[in-house]
């Protein structure tokens, strides 16, 4: 499969910073920088990648370990937030696009680059998300796109130009799912999945058990939280990275965070995606559950409905956009009390929580339980009910002419 119509900006660079290497060396014929993100994507993905580079002809390979800022920066304030994406999706890779596109466009600053490219598909939401992130940063900039410029139209077409340019990839023509890994979550995509009627095959995943394996005795686990972030497990305060890489073990030998949904993508289609998502499903549940003793009921509704506009701007790759930037300033300050402690029963794929507390827990036993209170007087609820209904009653009386 050759390049042969001539599209974008071949001949007009002087340096790119990129993800791929002999490709754009033949069709550009400009230096390159190859870069890569170490976000926990696995070691096999980072071994051998300095040979490979320079067989490839570039001049010189950058890598930049993101783990901590990955989490700290990204994954944990979208955690206060509580952001998910159309009732299911965690956004472990929407996440992951905008770290490391900041870093490209660093390290392009750093090497006097004036490109920067990347190998998304032209069908996908991860070009946007890399697209906008270099927007946002560094408008001048040039972005090179080799999915909307050659004429690789699929993966096995993309394979096929890999294999025959010596370059490895991951994937074969039998076994093609479409893998992203990061330290928040695990994705699958393409192959027997682009049919939502199939069942993923058991060993399709990587990360958890099947729950059907998972061990037949619960686990308990107290997660430690302040200000609405997590910052122990099981009494021993970890930094966020490790802390996600310690649930990460734990959920995943209880078969923890398996999601198989159909999510709309940005460029208007539908997309089949099986996720696991381990540590992030139990952080998630333990935010949760102590914003229920720490946030009132009209703030927890707001904060909700800010929570999906969060979720659509940060899966939308609008991550430095003044209003995501904005909402997490609210999140902030909102759970500046969610702090305490969550204890959780992991069991065969399932999550439950088993006790909550907090010095700040607005819980307080002597206003709900049944017995007398001091505070609360029952009586009082009579006018409550009258003056809370009263819109109601007069509704029914205008109809019934009364």
């Amino acid at each position: 499969m050759e390049a042969t119509k001539a599209r974008g900006l071949r001949g007009k660079l002087d340096k790119v910073v990129l993800a791929t290497t002999k490709t754009h060396l033949e069709n550009y014929g400009c230096e390159v920088v190859c870069f890569t993100a170490d976000v926990s994507q696995g070691v096999e993905e980072l071994e051998g990648l300095e040979k490979k580079a320079k067989a490839s002809g570039a001049s010189q390979l950058v890598v930049k370990d993101l783990r901590e800022e990955f989490v700290r920066d990204y994954v944990f304030p979208c955690l206060r937030a509580g952001a998910i994406y159309e009732r299911k999706y965690l956004l472990g890779t929407s996440m992951a696009r905008p770290v490391i596109a900041n870093a490209m466009v660093d390290v392009a600053i750093e090497v006097g680059a004036d490109a920067v490219s990347h190998g998304c598909t032209g069908k996908g939401n991860d070009q946007v998300r890399f697209e906008l992130t270099f927007f946002a940063l560094n408008p001048k900039l040039n972005v090179v796109v080799p999915w909307r410029e050659w004429d690789i139209r699929g993966r096995e077409d993309a394979i096929y130009y890999a294999k025959r340019h010596k370059v490895p990839v991951p994937v074969t023509k039998q076994s093609i799912y479409s893998r992203d890994r990061n330290l928040w979550h695990l994705s699958h995509e393409g192959d027997i999945l682009e049919d939502p009627a199939i069942e993923p095959k058991k060993d399709m995943y990587m990360l958890t058990v099947d729950p059907e394996d998972a061990p037949s005795v619960p686990e308990y686990a107290e997660i430690g939280v302040e200000s609405g972030l997590p910052v122990s497990v099981n009494g021993k305060r970890l930094f966020p990275a490790s802390l996600l890489a310690e649930l990460n073990k734990i959920g995943g030998r209880h078969g923890i965070g398996r999601v198989d949904m159909v999510e709309n993508r940005l460029v208007s289609m539908k997309s089949r995606g099986v996720y696991e998502t381990p540590g992030g499903t139990i952080l998630f549940t333990a935010v949760r559950e102590l914003e229920s003793l720490t946030i009132d009921r009209e703030t927890m509704q707001v904060k909700d409905s800010l929570a999906l506009k969060y979720a659509e701007l940060v899966y939308a790759g609008r991550w430095f956009d003044p209003l995501r930037e904005s909402l997490d300033a609210f999140m902030e300050k909102i759970t500046e009390s969610t702090t305490g402690s969550v204890e959780l029963k992991l069991y065969k794929g399932s999550v439950n929580v088993t006790g909550r507390s907090s010095p700040y827990s607005l819980y307080r036993k002597d206003v709900s339980s049944f017995e007398d209170s001091l505070i609360y007087d029952q009586a009082d609820a009579a006018g409550f009910i009258r003056l809370y209904g009263l819109p109601m009653q007069v509704r029914s009386m205008l109809k019934q002419g009364i």
